[in-house]
């Protein structure tokens, strides 16, 4: 069973991040395009990376206190197909690498004219890790604050809206953590 077990960072982007992430040897950027079905749980997303395109179909799920994902790729068409049955949908830009036992993401929320409204960090840990490895070198000079483990307010589905991610953000920044 795949189990996702992840721990999530929110950055201050200051709109250099991401092109210094994108410099960096071994840090893989890819353009996501997702969407969530009127199920609990069901995604859809285009990923292009190095000029290639793949969609995959996602089953996720919290059973007995662990989160299930399930993934598996899917033609074009029938992403076009489910595309058109899509709750909330988000763009976002996606630069990850492998770190040891853990691999991270960077995702940079993009509204519809490109500009990014919010940057988060995840680290994917191994199953059974409970304690996540301190924030990459390269975003501590970026780091916000740390997402209450499995916090829904933090879940790309929830950032989808902009609206709410900007309200989030702001409130961090005054308060200087979450709350």
């Amino acid at each position: 069973m795949p189990i996702e077990n992840e721990r999530k960072f929110v950055l201050d982007d200051d709109g250099k991040l991401e092109a210094r992430l994108a410099q960096v040897p071994g840090v893989t950027r890819s353009l996501l395009r997702q969407a969530y079905l009127d199920a609990p749980g069901l995604r859809i997303r285009s990923v292009e990376t190095d000029g290639k395109r793949a969609h995959v179909f996602t089953y996720k799920r919290e059973i007995a206190g662990q989160v299930v994902e399930i993934e598996t790729d899917i033609v074009a068409s029938d992403f076009d197909r489910l595309w058109t049955e899509r709750r909330e949908s988000l763009r976002k830009t996606r630069y990850s690498w492998p770190d040891g036992r853990f691999h991270w993401d960077v995702d940079f929320f993009k509204n519809d004219d490109g500009q990014t409204y919010f940057a988060m960090a995840e680290v994917e840990m191994p199953e059974n890790d409970t304690t996540p490895p301190p924030l990459s070198a390269r975003l501590t000079s970026h780091f916000l604050a740390d997402a209450p483990h499995r916090d829904p307010r933090f879940t790309s589905k929830r950032l989808a809206d902009q609206s709410f991610a900007e309200k989030l953000l702001a409130d961090i920044r005054l308060k200087g953590k979450v709350e």
